[in-house]
């Protein structure tokens, strides 16, 4: 028996069953482990806030009202200058973390580009070291710093920890950047060659304005690595009021007999909001840059 064209179209194909189909029991099972997930992970940022608008003699209470005795005190006593120079700390942290970005970033790109585009003796080796220095924890490498900025006459300046940032954030950074510029086509290089541009040219004019997706996630990782980092901050800088930054500043709250949990909750919050506004900023990109820059090695 043979079938025509007409009588094919009468026949309805049989429906497939699709990855996304689910039954509704698995849906509400999926529904509620991510309810429970995000719960998990937004409870302590919202206890945190929580128990910034309270006093310190009810900051480690309990009790299910939240918000008694609430207030802007302990903000207020901290961007006054009541309880430490937060302002001062806040001006060193962004000078810091800056420096550490800029200067991380354009090193990290110049090397991932060459990484990427150009072959030399050693190479192989070069990015291999990048991937054993982040084998070691940062409490190892405090001793050999040291003595590297004590012969530089870097010791207790911020320039000498912006260049210790940098040796941590190059590293992982370049790694990123070299497998993001491995995905754009070698044909730009060329065709940048052709209308007479130098390989600097080539990078800075061609390559930049393309890889701002890896750019992003690497300026992102920088900005984090000296945001919010205090081993390194705490032995590099002088214990004077006036080159802390936020994190080492935060400790004036960490008495030894006691601990003002109300404030150290307001200042966490405010050291917290820069890094969320920069993360806003490159959310866009992060995805891109981090599938891109995984790709190739």
């Amino acid at each position: 028996m043979t079938l025509d064209a007409s009588s094919l179209q009468m026949v309805k194909p049989e429906r497939r069953l699709k990855r996304t189909d689910r039954s509704p029991l698995a849906s509400a099972g999926l529904h509620a482990g991510l309810i429970v997930a995000s719960l998990v992970a937004v409870f302590p940022v919202f206890w945190v806030l929580v128990t910034s608008f309270k006093p310190d003699a009810r900051a480690v209470e309990t009790s299910p009202q939240l918000f008694n005795e609430s207030s802007l005190d302990n903000y207020t006593r901290i961007l006054g200058g009541e309880k430490g120079a937060f302002l001062t700390w806040f001006g060193n942290s962004v000078l810091i973390a800056l420096l550490t970005t800029i200067i991380a970033v354009f090193l990290s790109a110049t090397t991932g580009y060459a990484a990427s585009r150009f072959r030399f003796p050693g190479k192989r080796s070069l990015m291999m070291s990048f991937l054993v220095v982040q084998m070691f924890p940062f409490a190892v490498l405090i001793v050999p710093l040291y003595n590297i900025l004590i012969a530089l006459g870097l010791q207790g300046s911020s320039i000498g920890l912006v260049l210790v940032y940098c040796t941590t954030a190059v590293p992982f950074c370049t790694y990123m950047l070299k497998g993001y510029f491995d995905t754009i086509p070698t044909d730009i290089d060329e065709a940048g060659r052709v209308d007479g541009l130098s390989p600097f040219g080539v990078f800075w004019r061609l390559i930049m304005p393309l890889a701002k997706p890896g750019l992003a996630v690497t300026s992102f990782y920088a900005f984090l690595t000296a945001w919010g980092e205090v081993a390194f901050a705490s032995a590099f800088l002088s214990a004077a009021d006036e080159s802390k930054t936020l994190a080492v500043g935060l400790q004036v709250f960490v008495q030894q007999n006691r601990t003002e949990w109300g404030h150290l909750a307001a200042a966490s919050i405010l050291v917290a909001i820069p890094a969320v506004i920069v993360f806003y900023l490159v959310q866009r990109f992060l995805v891109t840059g981090l599938s891109s820059g995984a790709v190739k090695g």
